[in-house]
């Protein structure tokens, strides 16, 4: 079975570097990390990913305004975006499904595998 291939984008290099190290472990995934929000549509364009899990609250650009870019992307428009975030708790994002606003949505600290669940709802196989 071939890997699938995941973007994780946060301003924080603790947060990729577990989720990286995490995913990568299962055998399942090959994870980029990427850490500043300026580089992540050149990055995500190079590195072809089949999911991207993005930071809501960074620096510079919002992972709003980020995944609006990647959308706009024709190499990256069908790739789907769930966002990670500390704005809510566990328990608003479960209680709506897991989407806020109609997208998907993952609440920090995330576990691995509640990750894992997520990528295997929103990968296409």
């Amino acid at each position: 079975m071939e890997k699938r291939r995941i973007l994780v984008v946060d301003d924080e290099p603790s947060i990729t570097r577990l989720l990286k190290l995490n995913l990568e472990q299962t055998g399942h995934y090959v994870v980029e990390e990427q850490n500043v929000a300026t580089q992540t549509l050149a990055a995500a364009e190079t590195f072809r990913p089949d999911l991207i899990l993005l930071d809501v609250m960074m620096p510079g650009v919002d992972g709003g305004e980020l995944a609006s870019q990647l959308q706009a992307s024709h190499r990256l428009k069908r790739v789907p975006i769930v966002f990670l975030t500390a704005a809510v708790k566990k328990e608003e994002v479960a209680s709506h499904g897991g989407l806020i606003g109609g997208l998907p949505f993952l609440a920090k600290p995330v576990d691995l595998l509640e990750v894992i669940a997520c990528l295997n709802r929103h990968l296409k196989h």
